[in-house]
């Protein structure tokens, strides 16, 4: 008999025992119901009344009698009853059971075959194997991590498998033990709400209408979400219940485990990949900010341990010298001639961030933005790999159109792809939406410039009136040396600036959702890229604006004494402290920096604690068999489809703080790091206490932010460069030291003298003439030389040393930049390798099983030499895989 003839009876006795598994498991289901439907389930549940069918999904109503309830009912019942066609099982709470005697809840169960037929669609992957590739070689100095390591079985909640796209044709394929197991809560809600963004309510106005987000926009449903599995400070009395929410509270959400790693394999099952990754790359860039908190740590250390070293601020404050200097008024009225020792301690300070060490300090941060970059792709490589998202492309995104997109598109065209129908908006229609959305962005972006200069007006207006109090008020003599009035207006200047910040940004946050929802993009990925780029636009001129004017603009066209430049022919423009305008730019770079972080703290955690607490006062008391899972996640506050879109804004506009204008605070990184040890643990708090449990979504990146931050990398070695340049004394000093210090012994003396011009008062006092000599910043030539007034050679000596500092400083950090970039491949070679072989196991693997289906073939009605064919076709692609 030949190897084929007893194949045919071996595979013609072996195939009904698939049959006999699947019989078997759903004969196991019916009698777990049988056995648990009479028993007394706690309303703390998050199972149907049998005890048996998960709930998947809950959507809740009021019961709220006005003119528009007969309609809301009549959608609530067409939408209801469609999601009953398309295979989900309901089971509604009357409103009698309910706390507040209003709510009625709807609970949603997605059986077997629902959730195998749109695991296929939406192109879910399932596990076949259980991987046997072996782990990475442990490193040495692991051991000395133990104490921030987290238990094996928080860490890696489940095993890792080869995985496969799930096909319902092929289920025997696949480890399924458990048929109300096999997906994860995520997958489950994660489908259902895919069901329930499409599933039609009827027709009105002539258009079809759909989905669970235009019947919340219209009051039909007040809340949709999946629930919680259990309470977050205690575990479920279910057996049956993996507790996975009071796991990642005991171990991520506290802050005394701060020190603690993320358990991010169990975020990502809970919550999805897209959540995942976010507290990836928010631990990660939480890492590499250690590095550079450090070094400008040190670089902080430096100024202060050299600040009684410095010469400038040591002849600023000698009674010789500075004490003997008189300056021209900083303003035109109110203010008088003042001598230049009044900014002693302001000089000093200055010293602190305005040092060699500032230069040090730019160039380091701009090679450190570009290792944080390439680092992040190759533990976003891992993530891939590890999380089975190395296939997943964008395109499946793409392929899914917003459901917002079909309704509101009337018109239809051919795709070129699939040879179907589908919805389009004319390109006349796209380009007045684009227009309106043009103006409407341009228009905001103007609003910030004009609030930008009112707060440049009122740093004019009001420097005559702190310099009018201050020197008339005697309970301000004894603090007068710190508080100048530079410094006064400078500080009042940067709160008011950062209070418009946050109005401005509280009300374009409405704005920019409007335009980009009536721009109606066609899917979920335009929609989120088109929204990221307006808003971060809109808030890097929002913050970045009164930076910008600080490091580049003040004091830079000021004029001299007898011809100064006014802004609006009235109000003259400010001058920089004459220890130069950097200490300034850190001040107002510390104000709203610090400002921003502790309001959004404030704004994620206290605020969403208050409204849970007002929400639940009556149900506090309550007990366990009264409170229901279901009442408990609806008291909670909504994540929202846009709430990881604000998380990620907020960090990277911090980002932008840190590289920037970092060469004006070296600490601005230490900030940043203990800023984002709290947000971590603030936002893993919030949302495993605070809010619903999102619906799971899928991403292998952060998406446009990384484009985002590539870009705020490259400007920030501009910015940088311009601001030691131009802010900083460095190049003047520089210049003054190399090419026109004439004391050897001590070659920076001298330099405040010859940093300073002179400008000659006449006073006629019959019958005597009287000239009296006063200094201003500037390098200009003194009264009586041919060219008085007139900028001298040492001020384009200075000038030519800065564009060419700019010019080397950037070519250096930019060469090192795309020199490191090169050597760091994106993707680990370790990695790459896994890949391959873990493509190449699975392939092997389906090629198997589709030889095992041939051969169990056989026992049809196909004749023998065709099947035979096909058998050792299929051997070859086994073959020909195991070659490859």
């Amino acid at each position: 008999m030949s190897r084929f003839g007893s194949l045919k009876w071996m595979t013609c006795l072996l195939t009904p025992c698939w049959l006999f598994q699947q019989t078997g498991r759903r004969y196991n289901l019916f009698l777990k119901r049988r056995l648990r439907v009479k028993q007394h389930q706690s309303k703390d549940s998050v199972f149907f009344r049998d005890g048996v069918r998960r709930i998947d999904f809950v959507l809740s109503y009021l019961d709220d009698p006005n003119k528009e309830e007969e309609k809301k009912v009549e959608r609530r019942r067409e939408f209801e009853k469609n999601l009953q066609k398309a295979g989900l099982e309901l089971e509604t709470e009357d409103k009698k059971e309910s706390e507040d005697g209003k709510t009625y809840f709807v609970k949603i169960h997605a059986p077997w075959e629902v959730l195998i037929t749109y695991a296929e669609v939406l192109n879910i992957k399932a596990p076949i194997k259980e991987n046997d590739i072996p782990p990475t070689v442990e490193n040495p100095l692991d051991c000395m991590l133990e104490p921030f390591r987290l238990p094996e079985r928080v860490m890696h909640p489940e095993p890792d498998y080869f995985t496969a796209p799930f096909s319902k044709s092929r289920q025997e394929l696949y480890l399924i033990d458990n048929e109300s197991t096999f997906f994860s809560p995520s997958r489950r809600n994660r489908i259902v709400y895919y069901i329930l963004t499409r599933c039609p309510y009827g027709t009105e106005e002539g258009k079809k209408k759909f989905g669970i987000k235009r019947l919340l926009s219209n009051g039909t449903y007040t809340a949709a979400y999946p629930l919680h599995d259990c309470q977050y400070w205690k575990k479920s009395n279910d057996p049956n219940c993996d507790n996975e929410r009071y796991t990642l509270y005991m171990e991520w959400a506290r802050f005394l485990r701060f020190y603690k790693e993320q358990p991010l394999d169990l975020i990502r099952k809970y919550y999805g990949e897209k959540i995942g990754i976010y507290f990836a790359w928010l631990g990660f860039y939480t890492e590499m900010l250690f590095f550079a908190a450090l070094v400008g740590l040190i670089c902080f250390l430096y100024g202060l341990f050299t600040m009684d070293e410095n010469m400038s601020s040591t002849e600023i404050c000698a009674p010789v010298i500075g004490g003997e200097i008189i300056m021209c008024p900083l303003c035109d009225e109110n203010c008088e001639y003042w001598k230049l020792n009044t900014t002693c301690e302001s000089s000093k300070y200055s010293h602190l961030f305005d040092n060699v060490a500032t230069l040090f300090f730019a160039i380091f941060m701009g090679i450190w933005v570009t290792l944080f970059l390439e680092f992040w792709k190759r533990r976003q490589a891992r993530l891939k790999y590890e999380w089975d998202l190395v296939d997943f492309e964008e395109e499946q995104q793409q392929l899914q159109l917003r459901p917002e997109y079909e309704a509101k598109c009337t018109h239809r065209k051919k795709n070129p792809v699939t040879q179907e129908m589908e919805p389009y908006l004319p390109l006349t229609s796209q380009a007045v939406r684009f227009c309106i959305s043009g103006t409407t962005v341009l228009f905001w972006i103007s609003l910030i410039i004009a609030s930008m200069i009112a707060v440049i007006v009122y740093r004019l207006a009001v420097y005559a009136a702190f310099a009018s109090i201050m020197e008339n008020t005697q309970t301000l003599q004894p603090i007068s040396g710190l508080l100048t009035p530079q410094l006064a207006t400078s500080v009042t200047a940067s709160c008011l600036n950062f209070v418009i910040i946050m109005i401005l940004n509280f009300l374009y946050e409405k704005i920019a959702v409007w335009i980009t929802d009536m721009e109606i993009p066609r899917t979920h990925l335009e929609y989120e890229n088109r929204l990221t780029m307006k808003m971060f636009l809109f808030q890097f001129v929002n913050y970045y604006s009164s930076c910008f004017y600080v490091a580049f603009f003040k004091g830079k066209f000021v004029g001299y004494p007898g011809t100064y430049t006014y802004m609006f022919s009235r109000w003259r423009n400010e001058e920089c402290d004459p220890a130069g305008c950097l200490i300034e730019l850190t001040t107002q770079l510390t104000i709203v920096m610090a400002g921003k972080q502790i309001w959004g703290n404030i704004q994620e955690a206290i605020v969403p604690w208050i409204w849970n607490w007002w929400g639940r006062r009556k149900a506090r008391c309550n007990p366990e068999n009264l409170y229901s899972r279901w009442e408990q996640d609806h008291d909670l506050q909504s994540f929202g489809a846009l709430g990881l879109f604000y998380e990620y804004l907020e960090m990277v506009i911090q980002f932008g703080f840190i590289t920037l204008f970092v060469a004006s605070f070296p600490l601005a990184p230490l900030l940043a790091l203990m800023n984002n040890i709290l947000e971590i643990r603030v936002d893993s708090w919030k949302l495993t206490t605070q809010f619903r449990r999102p619906v799971a979504a899928k991403a292998h990146s952060i998406g446009v932010w990384q484009e985002i931050l590539n870009g705020m990398a490259i400007l920030s070695v501009v910015t940088n460069a311009f601001i030691v340049a131009f802010t900083s004394d460095m190049i003047p000093r520089l210049v003054y030291y190399y090419a026109y210090s004439t004391n050897e012994d001590s070659p920076m003396s001298g330099y405040i003298n010859n940093s300073l011009s002179v400008f000659q008062i006449k006073y006629n006092i019959s019958p005597l003439r009287l000239f009296i000599s006063n200094r201003y910043r500037d390098y200009r030539y003194p009264p009586g030389h041919e060219k008085k007034y007139l900028h001298t050679m040492q001020f384009w000596h200075i000038l030519a040393a800065k564009m060419a500092f700019i010019i080397i400083m950037e070519h250096i950090v930019f060469i090192v930049k795309f020199f490191v970039a090169w050597m760091i491949p994106d993707v680990p070679e370790e990695v790459k390798a896994r890949i391959k072989r873990e493509k190449f196991l699975t392939q092997k693997i389906l090629h198997e099983y589709e030889l095992n289906k041939l051969k169990q073939k056989l026992c049809e009605c196909k004749t023998y030499e065709n099947m035979e064919k096909e058998v050792i076709a299929t051997e070859g692609k086994v073959e020909l895989s195991q070659a490859m």
